[in-house]
This record gives C-alpha cells, sequence and structure tokens, in this order.
C-alpha cells in the first residue's frame, strides 16, 4: 500500500509540474520571456501621422499617465505617409507580444477602401483596444468670404458658381463627407486636396481656397483669433467648442453624421489578457480629469468603452465611406 500511495503522489506531482511547466511556456509565449507583461521593455506607441497633428498629440497625451500606471515607459514613435496605412502596416506586421499598439485617425476607416493594396487587412490584422474619443469636423470659410452662412454655400453651389473647398488630402474624411454631402443635396463643388491640415488652413486663412473642412482641432484657432468663419459641423449634436454653430442636420441635411476619431490598436494574436489589461488602463487614464480636460481642448470628445463597442464603431465607418469611395470613384493623392 505505501509503494502504491508513493507511485500516485509521483505521478500527481509530476501532471503538476508538467501543468507548472505548461504555464510558464505559456507565459514565455506571450511576453516573449518568462517576466510578465510590460516588464520586459518599453512599449511603442506608433502614431501614424507625422509630428505635432492630432495623432501625435493623442499618442503623446496617453502615454505618460499609462506610463505611470503600467510602471513601464511608453515611447512614441511617428510613422506617417498614405493617409496612415504605413504606420499601421508596421503594426500589423509587429510581434503580437503586446509592446507594440497603433494610435490611428478617422483615415484608416477609409483606407481600405481607398487603397485597395494594403498589405493587411483593416478588420483582421488590427483589432482595437480602444476608441479614444470623436469630434466634429468644421466647415469653414475665411474672415472676408461672401458665405456668412451654410445656406450661402448652397445657394452658389445651386447657381453654378464654381464652389470649391479644400480637405487635408484625396479620400480624407473631410473629402468623402462633402462627397457624400454634395450627393444627398445636389451639390456639384470642387474639391481641392491639400497635403495635411497645416497647408489646407495656411491657405483657406489667407482665402486661396474658399472653403475648408477640418478637424475642430486644425480649424478653431484660427476661429478663435477671427480669421475663419464657422459654417457648420458635421456631427449630429453641436460641438461643445463651437455652441453656436449649426450642425449640417440643421442646416437642412437631416441625419448627416461624419465624425472624426481616434483609436488605439494591436497587432493580430496579442494575447486577449494583455488586451483586456491595456484597456482597463487606458479606460482609467481616460478617466483622468486632467487628461480629460487636455484631449477636450484638442476638441475631443472623450468616450473609452470597450474593444468590442470600438470594433462595432470602427467597421460601420468603414462600410459607410467605402460605399462612398465605391460610388463616387474617389481616389487616394
Amino acid at each position: 500500500m505505501k509503494i502504491l500511495i508513493s507511485r500516485t503522489a509521483q505521478a500527481v506531482a509530476a501532471v503538476a509540474l508538467s501543468v507548472v511547466s505548461l504555464g510558464v511556456m505559456a507565459q514565455a509565449a506571450s511576453t516573449g520571456s518568462g517576466q510578465a507583461w510590460p516588464a520586459r521593455q518599453p512599449i511603442k506607441f506608433v502614431a501614424v501621422f507625422p509630428p505635432g497633428g492630432s495623432v501625435d498629440q493623442v499618442a503623446r497625451i496617453l502615454a505618460q499617465p499609462l506610463s505611470q500606471q503600467l510602471g513601464q515607459n511608453i515611447v512614441v514613435e511617428n510613422k506617417g505617409g498614405a493617409s496612415g496605412s504605413i504606420g499601421a502596416a508596421a503594426v500589423a506586421a509587429a510581434p503580437a507580444d503586446g509592446y507594440t499598439f497603433a494610435v490611428v485617425f478617422d483615415t484608416h476607416g477609409v483606407n481600405p477602401a481607398l487603397i485597395p493594396s494594403l498589405p493587411f487587412d483593416s478588420k483582421k490584422d488590427l483589432p482595437p483596444v480602444i476608441l479614444v474619443g470623436t469630434s466634429p469636423m468644421v466647415l469653414a470659410t475665411y474672415a472676408g468670404s461672401e458665405y456668412k452662412t451654410f445656406a450661402d454655400v448652397v445657394a452658389a453651389a445651386k447657381a453654378k458658381k464654381n464652389v470649391s473647398y479644400g480637405s487635408i488630402g484625396s479620400g480624407s474624411l473631410g473629402h468623402v463627407a462633402m462627397t457624400l454631402l454634395g450627393k444627398n443635396g445636389g451639390i456639384d463643388w470642387t474639391h481641392i486636396p491639400y497635403k495635411g491640415g497645416g497647408p489646407l488652413m495656411n491657405d483657406a486663412v489667407a482665402g486661396h481656397v474658399p472653403l475648408s473642412i477640418g478637424s475642430v482641432f486644425v480649424t478653431k484657432p484660427h476661429i478663435d483669433s477671427k480669421r475663419m468663419r464657422p459654417l457648420a459641423v458635421t456631427t449630429s449634436a453641436r460641438a461643445r467648442e463651437l455652441p453656436d454653430v449649426p450642425t449640417l442636420a440643421e442646416s437642412g441635411y437631416p441625419g448627416f453624421e461624419a465624425p472624426a476619431w481616434w483609436a488605439v490598436l494591436a497587432p493580430a494574436k496579442t494575447p486577449p489578457e494583455i488586451l483586456k489589461r491595456m484597456n482597463e488602463e487606458l479606460n482609467k487614464t481616460l478617466k483622468n480629469p486632467e487628461i480629460a480636460k487636455k484631449l477636450e481642448a484638442q476638441g475631443i470628445d472623450v468616450l473609452g468603452g470597450t474593444p468590442e463597442a470600438a470594433r462595432g464603431f470602427i467597421e460601420k465607418q468603414m462600410d459607410i465611406w467605402a460605399k462612398v469611395v465605391r460610388d463616387n470613384g474617389i481616389k487616394a493623392d
């Protein structure tokens, strides 16, 4: 009997040891070493647009408090180009170990339709961690413009006065939103693409382009300085920062909705426990009053929430704008 008990104990011990070993191996596989995430190395936030824009600002605003919460450095790396798709491709190809994330803009929802040759599947290869927030875009004109209201713009366009507007680039959310608005409202206007918000605002303020469509982030400083006049915003509710500016829905286009948005994504196959932890920590960051205030100062309505909610929002945006791109033959720059 003693021998039997001894052998049974040995068998149990062997099973227990194998389970522990499997757990250690699984942990090593998920982090690339035996260290628990995120102890092994700094975390990289890839901002998919150049320094100075809203994506860069969002990444840096989130990085500092998140670093303190996780006890690990977070490095922001700017990797711009091709409407954010170059940076997104780099993250999609990165190791799925929880040490690389993408901070993306609304162009991520347009790119799958706009750039058929993307080296990744936007829905499958970059699962969302969190939707940071949304913001209205603003249709504005320069201070000396003849357009005092959006109705003036519509009247001029319908009178065939060759109304033109500028956006941050062909295939940008502003471009596709104005295309959809023109199609729904029977408005004929000419699109002038720019290479980003800075060049667009330079020409818009000078009156070289009569209308501009851009986020609150790029437009509001020029509204505050009285060099530009806002005519309408593209969200269903008025912008908190521009409470006197009507929505396009209020201006005769009910149901029109085209928000700018920002999100954090991860490479596919990132361990679910890491995605869960990062989502929890990002939600904690977004609920920090100081951080929320900084984001709101950029014109962003902070949202947060679950990865599933972020996925639902982003995939809906992809579907909406894919149809607009297809139906109107919109091409990338």
